[in-house]
């Protein structure tokens, strides 16, 4: 290809702008919308008509072009898959066997129980949690010898249930097995093992196998040497005791499923003589079990199973084995026996409420033996106190109340009141009445119960305790207003006395919420006082860090005004109480969270500046070499959030003296400057439009002032790309100003660090190019140099050469055409640039089209640049001829040339009309151009070629040709 010799075309910016504005259309939105589908005329020819004749049919239909439209149709995704999936539903229906049928109806039947009722699973993890030993467990199974033998298929009934009968004397009399010095991790593992164990048996059909395990584990209750543990005992084996009761269930269930499941609401005369005759033997086999407690509980397992024999058969029942229950001479065993049965009960009849009231009443009754001479003795042995062994009676206390109390009336809580005072007020009964019985009741005799709690005995379960328990029905329930303050200070006399500091903190952070909820910033400050002084002493908040982050979150749930919550006297030295990082970190990130949720309006209150600096502070200081990126992204928007909220108004000296101590703050999180520095420039430009007039000079010294902090900044950052923009954006901000020095400045950074950019970054976690993000960076940088004007002393387009340069200069990857593309968007600029007028500039700043006014000599310059770049690209354009690939490439990018050729060129220059030719031949010749975007593009160069001044293009569009691939 010849030299090319490059002019411009003049432009008249504002002409074609006219020229190419659409025409206004009115559309009647009620025959029209983007969302509506689109009605279709399909005309179909029908086929295999007779000789000389056609047959054609059409119709109309709406067919849905997009997501959108078939979404207004009804016919979604969603739509059609529920659609789907009730079409599918018979067949699956006849796929499902009876027994998943029959046991989804007897869920649904026997749910009796509301969702406001507690449900035992839901304490089973807090009794595990709580009641803990570091003591040595033991497990004492007998296990049998295995001797009995099946009976052969020709034995009578009665051979059948002789040797049954021999297996259970067998299992009395058999080996023993102890497993000792067990942690109580291994405990629980072996219990599981055993809850395996029986499930394996019953799978196998070895019923008397896993009717010996049930048997062993419930033995296993009547050992209290290690006493602490009894709770969490009781918890794994009643697991235990679960499985065994449903597995019998199901089994009789599936005996009365065929030929077909019972109904939902089944009563004894639909179940047949084989399920009843199972039913009474299971009955028999656990009514031989010689020893009591083994045999209570195994039958209260099975309870269930009565409904397959009589219809009051449980009415019946519950009422002998809570009889039973008082053979049991050890009351911490009697106890957790009642609230099996309870549980028990209340999954089968809970409308028993008197066998409810008969277990609890002789569970009164049993009060008496803990000061007798056995459970005395057997405390000094374990060395338990009483208040101790008293709470461990809490979880079945609690359960039996919470039965009885569920949707009970308000008058039996009276009664229960009544009862407390009977035994005189005894205080783990007491305890458990606050606790089970709905927090409404509770909170309206709160002063009542307050003078039973002065009244109880302090030996034997601690005042601070019952105290905790009302404190927790008073933050779901709020007692008279007349009331409130005598109920805090009361119960606050208490609590201050108490000595041990995580009994003071377990009882002190439940009323917080109650402070907080009914009272101001004064009683709060006061609580928050008394809670530093009692656990500042030997540093004892280091054992209390849930108990005073959960006092923070009730704080913060009930103070959303910050300006309020900071000027709480104590409540910065109370955050000084978490000393460990992690704690502290995350206790200033829930602060801050509540703080951008709540805080609606930007502040400039220093109040909250102070103390929100301090707490964003606080969470900067934790970052360090290990901090995850994640945590690091984390704590970064909180603190631009916090950043975002701040504002001085028009104060615009203050604001800019906070960014200057914010950076200095944050400076370790690079996320955080970035926003200070857009921040900063936001500032500026508000400046400019604030400030006019007289206040010219300070408006432009403020912003002198707000250049030379990003200037300063932007260097700190290690991300080359924030440091790109960020220069570029401070340039254009200066230049908005009227500040060219610092623009200049600016830019001219931005220029020298180009060649730091590597040739590969990181970005969420993966390596990727490089280029195409510095592509969008120069041209970008490239759009804003039309605008800028050239510096007196570095000569004509100084800023566009040392781009160039320095994109001449970079290293790019092997096999790149990104050099070759900033070579071809520079030209648009420099044609741009060679106008008359502008197509944008910056008022009250003097662009070049002002300083050269059209000079030849700058236009010569600008044509000189033009043709060295197109030479540059041609050079390159030859290169690629290899193969397949570079003949790809290079075709995509003659025809990128071509477009530039065509929309910035003056093609009534010979040389220049045959470069495009030329351009357009090359990129045709192989053909890998898109066939589409060829006729589009004629299709526009005809259309141009009809304007009065573009008139020479007929003769181009004629020279150009459409070719195909051979």
């Amino acid at each position: 290809m010849a030299a090319v010799q490059w002019r411009s075309r003049g432009r008249n910016y504002e002409a074609e702008l006219q020229k190419f504005r659409p025409e206004p259309f009115l559309v009647e939105f009620g025959e029209y919308h983007p969302l509506k589908p689109i009605m279709v005329t399909d005309t179909k020819t029908r086929r295999g008509a007779r000789k000389g004749s056609t047959s054609s049919s059409s119709s109309s239909s709406s067919v849905p072009t997009d997501p959108l439209s078939s979404m207004l149709d009804g016919t979604d995704p969603l739509s059609m898959f529920a659609a789907a999936s009730a079409s599918e539903a018979p067949r699956m229906q006849h796929s499902t066997s009876a027994g998943d049928l029959g046991r989804r109806k007897r869920d649904k039947e026997e749910d009796p129980l509301g969702p406001d009722f507690e449900p035992w699973s839901s304490k089973r993890g807090e009794i595990l949690a709580r009641f803990t030993t570091t003591e040595k467990l033991s497990i004492n199974l007998f296990m049998g010898s295995d001797k009995g033998k099946a009976p052969s298929p020709g034995s009578a009934v009665s051979e059948k249930v002789r040797t049954r009968l021999e297996e259970l004397d067998d299992l009395e009399e058999g080996s023993q097995r102890e497993l000792l010095n067990l942690s109580q991790q291994d405990y629980a593992n072996r219990i599981e093992e055993l809850n395996q164990s029986l499930k394996e048996a019953w799978a196998a059909d070895q019923k008397v196998k896993a009717l010996k395990i049930v048997i062993q584990c419930a033995k296993l209750l009547s050992d209290t040497s290690v006493i602490q543990f009894y709770p969490s005992k009781f918890v794994l084996i009643t697991d235990i005791l679960d499985t065994f009761g449903r597995l019998v269930y199901e089994r009789i269930w599936t005996m009365c499923s065929d030929p077909r499941p019972l109904p939902d609401g089944f009563t004894v005369d639909d179940v047949n003589d084989t399920a009843k005759e199972t039913c009474l033997n299971w009955f028999f086999k656990i009514a031989s079990i010689r020893e009591l407690l083994p045999r209570l509980y195994v039958e209260a397992a099975i309870l269930k199973c009565n409904r397959f024999l009589s219809k009051t058969g449980i009415q019946e029942i519950l009422p002998r084995l809570t009889a039973m229950i008082r053979g049991i001479g050890d009351p911490l065993v009697a106890a957790y026996a009642r609230a099996y049965l309870c549980r028990v009960g209340m999954e089968v009849a809970p409308q028993l409420k008197d066998n409810l009231n008969r277990n609890f009443f002789d569970l009164l009754g049993t009060f008496r033996q803990i000061s007798g001479e056995n459970v005395q003795n057997q405390l000094v042995l374990q060395r338990v106190e009483v208040p101790e062994y008293l709470t461990l009676y809490s979880p079945a206390i609690n359960w039996i109340l919470q039965c009885i109390a569920y949707r009970a009336p308000e008058s039996l809580l009276t009664e229960m009141m009544e009862r407390c005072k009977t035994l005189g007020n005894n205080a783990l009964l007491l305890n458990s009445v606050m606790r089970a019985f709905r927090p409404e009741f509770v909170a309206a005799r709160a002063t009542d119960f307050i003078a039973m709690i002065k009244d109880c005995d302090e030996a034997g379960f601690p005042k601070h305790l019952l105290f905790g328990s009302l404190g927790r029905s008073l933050a779901c329930a709020d007692p008279p207003e007349s009331e409130r303050l005598t109920i805090l200070n009361e119960a606050w006399k208490v609590v201050t006395k108490v000595r041990s500091p995580q009994d003071y903190i377990n009882c002190a952070e439940i009323w917080v919420e109650f402070t907080c909820r009914h009272f101001t910033k004064r009683e709060v400050n006061t609580i928050l006082a008394d809670i530093i002084k009692h656990m500042t002493p030997d540093r004892a908040f280091e054992d209390a860090y849930p108990q005073l982050q959960s006092a923070i979150r009730k704080i913060l749930l009930y103070f959303h005004n910050f300006s309020v919550l900071f000027s709480i006297e104590r409540f910065l030295p109370f955050l000084d109480m978490f000393q460990k990082d992690s704690v502290r970190v995350e206790v200033c990130r829930s602060i801050t969270d509540v703080f951008l949720k709540n805080q609606v309006e930007p502040t400039r209150d220093p109040v909250i500046l102070n103390a929100m600096l301090h707490i964003c502070k606080t969470m900067h200081d934790s970052v360090n070499a290990l901090t995850l990126e994640d945590e690091k992204r984390s704590l970064a928007l909180l603190i631009i959030g916090f950043i975002r909220m701040v504002s001085f108004g028009r104060d615009f000296e203050q604001q800019l003296s906070f960014c200057v101590e914010a950076r200095a703050t944050f400076c370790n999180l690079e996320p955080v400057l970035v926003q200070l520095i857009h921040t900063v420039n936001q500032l500026a430009m508000e400046t400019r439009k604030v400030m006019k007039g007289n206040h010219s000079r300070k408006t432009a010294a403020f912003v002198r002032a707000c250049a030379a902090y990003s200037f300063i900044t932007i260097p700190s950052l290690s991300n080359i790309f924030s440091r790109l923009n960020l220069y570029l954006l401070s340039g254009q901000v200066a230049l908005a100003n009227q500040c060219l020095s610092q623009a200049d400045a600016f830019l001219k950074a931005a220029v020298s660090i180009l060649p730091e950019v590597p040739r590969s970054i990181s970005v969420e976690g993966k390596f990727r190019s490089s280029e195409n993000f510095l592509l969008d960076f120069i041209n970008n940088f490239l759009a804003t140099l039309l605008v800028v004007p050239d510096h007196p002393e570095h000569g004509v387009l100084y800023l566009i050469r040392g781009l160039l340069n320095m994109v001449q200069d970079y290293t790019w990857e092997d096999n790149s055409d990104a050099k070759v593309r900033v070579y071809t968007s520079a030209l648009p600029l420099l044609a741009a640039m060679s106008q008359e007028t502008y197509l944008y500039s910056i008022p009250k700043m003097d662009s070049n089209e002002t300083l050269y006014g059209g000079d030849p000599k700058f236009l010569s310059e600008i044509n000189k640049l033009c043709e060295t770049l197109i030479g540059q690209i041609l050079d390159h354009l030859k290169a690629l001829s290899k193969d397949e690939q570079s003949i790809r490439r290079q075709g995509a990018l003659a025809f990128s040339l071509f477009g530039v050729v065509l929309a910035h060129g003056d093609l009534r220059n010979n040389k220049l009309s045959q470069l495009s030719v030329n351009l357009w031949n090359l990129s045709h010749k192989h053909g890998y151009c898109e066939t589409r975007m060829s006729v589009r593009t004629l299709e526009c160069i005809k259309h141009q070629a009809q304007q009065h001044d573009m008139t020479h293009l007929t003769d181009v569009v004629q020279r150009l040709a459409l070719q195909s691939r051979t």
